[in-house]
C-alpha cells in the first residue's frame, strides 16, 4: 500500500489545493485531491471557500470569522464552482458569502467577515493547564502503526497537518478509548507556509474541521468506523482572535456541551505554545452508530 505523503510535499498539494482559478470577478473554480475518500473533506471546502471571499476583499482587511453549512456532500471527481457575492464594504469591515456548488447546486455556503485592524480591548480565558507539549505526545505515524486495519485508504491521503494527540484518537479500536470530557490536540501546517495571513486562515480553517467532532465521542469513550460511530459535518464557525502563524504548533483544545437526537455539539479553543489565544471554533455535526 503506498504511504501517504507527508511534510513540505503535503503542505505543496494543500497550496494547490487552496489556488482556486479565477473564473470571472467574483468567480473561482477548486479542485479536490485524487487520491482519498470520494467525498470531499469538510475542511478543504471550507478553506477554499476562504480563499474565493478572500480574493474579493482589500488584503489589509484580515478575516476574523466565519459561519458555513454543509448542505450537500462534495464529489472529489468533479470541480467545485464558487460564486462569490459583496455583501457589504464598510469603514471598517467588509462581508462576503461565499457558496460552493457542484452540478449547479450548493454543497456549502459560508459568509466570512473581514475588520481592518484596529486597537481595543485584551483578555483571554486561561490557557488549559499541565498538558504535555507537542514533541512529548506520539507522532501520527506512532498512533497509525497500531491500527493500520482499520484506516485503509486514510494511509494514502496527502497529510498536510501535523496532528499530535495528548488522548486516544477516534479512530482507534472499540473499547481502547477511555472517555475524556476533552479531546487535544498539538497541529500545525507540515511544512513552511507564504507568509500571506490570508492563507494561513484558510489553512486553519482546513485544520479546524480534522478533529473538532471527535470530542463528542471522546466524552463517552466511542470511536468512528465499525463498532462505532458514523458522522457529518452539518455546520462549521470559526473566529479568529490574533495573529498566527498556521505553520507553528498550535493546541486544539476541543470538548462537547451537547449531544442529543443523533446530533453532537463540539467547540474548540486553540491556543499557541507561548499561550496566545488564537482562535476558537464551534460545529454541529450528525452521528449515527454503526454495526461492528
Amino acid at each position: 500500500m503506498t504511504e501517504a505523503v507527508t511534510g513540505q510535499a503535503a503542505v505543496d498539494h494543500l497550496l494547490e489545493v487552496l489556488d482556486l482559478a479565477p473564473t470571472g470577478a467574483m468567480s473561482f473554480r477548486g479542485m479536490s485531491p485524487q487520491v482519498g475518500p470520494q467525498r470531499v473533506y469538510g475542511g478543504q471546502v471550507a478553506g477554499q471557500a476562504l480563499v474565493a471571499a478572500g480574493r474579493t476583499v482589500d488584503p489589509e482587511r484580515m478575516v476574523h470569522s466565519l459561519h458555513g453549512y454543509f448542505v450537500r456532500p462534495g464529489d472529489a471527481t468533479e470541480p467545485i464552482e464558487y460564486e462569490v457575492e459583496n455583501v457589504r464594504d464598510g469603514r471598517s469591515f467588509s462581508v462576503r458569502r461565499s457558496v460552493a456548488l457542484q452540478h449547479d447546486k450548493p454543497i456549502f455556503f459560508m459568509s466570512a467577515s473581514f475588520q481592518q485592524p484596529e486597537e481595543g480591548l485584551d483578555h483571554q480565558a486561561p490557557v488549559p493547564p499541565d498538558v504535555p507539549g507537542p514533541d512529548a505526545v506520539p507522532t501520527m505515524a506512532d498512533r497509525l502503526a497500531r491500527y493500520r486495519e482499520r484506516l485503509g485508504i486514510w494511509e494514502q491521503i496527502p497529510r498536510p497537518i501535523d496532528v499530535r494527540y495528548v488522548g486516544e484518537p477516534g479512530w482507534v479500536a472499540p473499547g481502547d478509548r477511555p472517555a475524556d470530557p476533552h479531546q487535544r490536540v498539538w497541529m500545525r501546517v507540515d511544512g513552511k507556509l507564504p507568509d500571506d495571513p490570508l492563507l494561513h486562515a484558510c489553512a486553519l480553517a482546513y485544520a479546524s474541521d480534522l478533529t473538532l467532532l471527535d470530542s463528542v465521542l471522546s466524552t463517552h469513550g466511542e470511536v468512528w468506523g465499525p463498532g462505532g460511530v458514523i458522522g457529518a459535518s452539518l455546520d462549521h464557525a470559526l473566529w479568529l482572535h490574533r495573529p498566527f502563524r498556521a505553520d507553528e504548533w498550535f493546541l486544539y483544545d476541543c470538548w462537547s456541551p451537547s449531544a442529543s437526537g443523533a446530533r453532537g455539539l463540539a467547540a474548540g479553543r486553540m491556543f499557541t505554545v507561548d499561550g496566545r489565544h488564537i482562535a476558537s471554533a464551534v460545529q454541529e455535526g450528525l452521528l449515527r452508530r454503526v454495526g461492528g
